[in-house]
C-alpha cells in the first residue's frame, strides 16, 4: 500500500488515478498510525510554499516525515512536495522546510515567463535507476530547488537556466514535475519508484 499524504494541499485524484492505472493499492491520510502501514509515501503539493509547510505542520505530521526519512522508508515529493523536503524556502520570506534534503527553494532565474508551466525535458544528469534516459514531463512551478549536495540532483531540465528537476538522497525522492500528468515516462517513473518496493 502507498499512502498519499492528504493534509489539503494537493492533486490528489490524478495521483490516485494513475496509482490504479499501474495497478497499485493507495490510501489517502493524514493519520500517522495509518501512514505507517504503508510500505512508500507520496507526498502531493500545489501552490505556495509557506501555507503548505503551515497545514503539514499542523496537521502533526512533521516529526513523522522526519522519522520515516530516517528510517530510509521512500518517500516521494511532488511538485511542491519537492520543495518541502527541501531546508528553506525563499518564496514570500525565508520559511523553514523538512530538511529531507539539505538546499533552498528559490525563484526561478532568467525565465522566459515567471511560471514554468507545459512540457519540459527532463535529462538524466548521471546514470541512475529513476531517471534512465531523457524524456518529456508536465511542469507546472516558478520556484526551484537548489540542493546543497550536487550529487543528490538525478535529474535537470533547463527553463532560462537549468535546474534541479529530479533529487534524491536515499529513499527521499523529490520531482518538480507531475508524474501523474506526464503520460507514459510519468507511468514509467512511478513504475521504476514503487518497482524496489513491491
Amino acid at each position: 500500500m502507498i499512502g498519499i499524504i492528504n493534509y489539503g494541499v494537493g492533486n490528489i485524484g490524478s495521483l490516485q488515478n494513475a496509482l490504479i492505472f499501474l495497478g497499485l493499492r493507495s490510501t489517502l491520510s493524514k493519520n500517522p498510525d495509518e501512514l505507517s502501514q504503508c510500505k512508500a509515501l507520496i507526498l502531493p503539493g500545489v501552490g505556495a510554499f509557506p501555507p503548505a509547510m503551515e497545514k503539514l505542520d499542523a496537521s502533526g505530521l512533521v516529526p513523522f516525515l522526519k522519522d520515516w526519512a530516517e528510517k530510509e522508508r521512500p518517500l516521494l515529493g511532488i511538485c511542491l512536495g519537492m520543495q518541502l523536503l527541501m531546508t528553506v524556502s525563499e518564496e514570500n520570506g525565508l520559511t523553514p522546510g523538512l530538511d529531507l534534503i539539505s538546499g533552498q527553494v528559490v525563484k526561478l532565474k532568467d525565465a522566459p515567463r515567471s511560471i514554468h508551466i507545459g512540457w519540459n525535458t527532463v535529462s538524466p544528469r548521471y546514470s541512475n535507476d529513476l531517471i534512465p534516459s531523457e524524456g518529456y514531463a508536465y511542469f507546472v512551478h516558478s520556484y526551484a530547488c537548489q540542493p546543497d549536495n550536487a550529487e543528490t540532483v538525478i535529474g535537470e531540465t533547463t527553463y532560462g537556466v537549468s535546474f534541479a528537476s529530479v533529487v534524491r538522497t536515499g529513499n527521499v525522492i523529490g520531482v518538480q514535475f507531475h508524474p501523474e500528468k506526464s503520460q507514459q515516462f510519468g507511468s514509467a517513473f512511478l513504475k521504476r519508484f514503487t518497482d524496489g518496493i513491491f
